[in-house]
């Protein structure tokens, strides 16, 4: 009896894992950086500073992936330097997918920790800083804790959308069999091989389950974050 995945397939599978957490990991932190400064009002260049962020939700993701190319290729400006100094290619490789899924993910990743960290009473920032705390103290000990279902909420979203990015990846990043194709990828792939719809269902049964998967944990997580955060209330 044949594998239900081959070995290739299930190749895809953890690679789609792994680009995933790649992604969160490196959206992360510039998703909390971006959100914290557009709640500021008077930032200088906030309008700009926020079309920026969300322009991967209105450009079509192959777009995205040639502005990636175009930057961090070869002979990009950034990615020329990156391959002179550091000897590092991030275009065709498992990076560079990681990286297009950062990029991709980061304006749904900020739009949720954005909403948190503006629905925190400024009565508490206030207070903070009326008790000595510098602004790294308040950010750290009152805003994060305090936004900490946005935060949540922003990894979990962030790696569930990771796991479906298509256009950017293929186009950045390409369809390499072991280094870049993700599970969409093995997907599109299948479909192209005559007879091979069964193999894209099986596919797609399993990125149907990883999504699910997250989905419930972090219902799961959202409740007891709720629960300790009611609790020290």
């Amino acid at each position: 009896m044949t594998a239900w995945l081959s070995p290739a397939q299930w190749e895809s599978v953890q690679l789609t894992l792994d680009v995933s957490t790649r992604a969160v990991l490196l959206a992360f932190p510039v998703a909390v950086a971006a959100s914290w400064l557009l709640t500021r009002p008077r930032l200088p260049g906030r309008p700009l500073l926020d079309a920026l962020v969300h322009l991967p939700l209105v450009l079509p993701p192959v777009v995205t992936g040639w502005l990636l190319l175009v930057v961090f290729g070869m002979e990009g400006p950034v990615g020329g330097l990156l391959w002179r100094w550091f000897g590092m290619r991030l275009a065709f490789t498992t990076n560079g997918a990681s990286l297009a899924c950062a990029v991709m993910i980061l304006p749904l990743m900020v739009r949720a920790i954005r909403l948190s960290m503006e629905a925190v009473d400024p009565g508490l920032m206030a207070a903070a800083a009326g008790l000595g705390a510098s602004p790294l103290d308040r950010f750290a000990t009152v805003l994060l804790p305090l936004a900490a279902p946005g935060l949540l909420a922003a990894l979990v979203s962030g790696y569930a959308t990771s796991l479906g990015e298509f256009g950017a990846v293929i186009t950045f990043a390409a369809d390499i069999p072991g280094q870049t194709r993700t599970l969409p990828l093995a997907i599109f792939a299948a479909l192209q091989v005559p007879g091979g719809e069964a193999q894209a269902a099986r596919l797609a049964a399993v990125s149907l389950v990883l999504a699910l998967a997250g989905l419930l944990l972090a219902g799961l997580l959202a409740r007891r974050l709720g629960r300790l955060l009611g609790t020290r209330d």
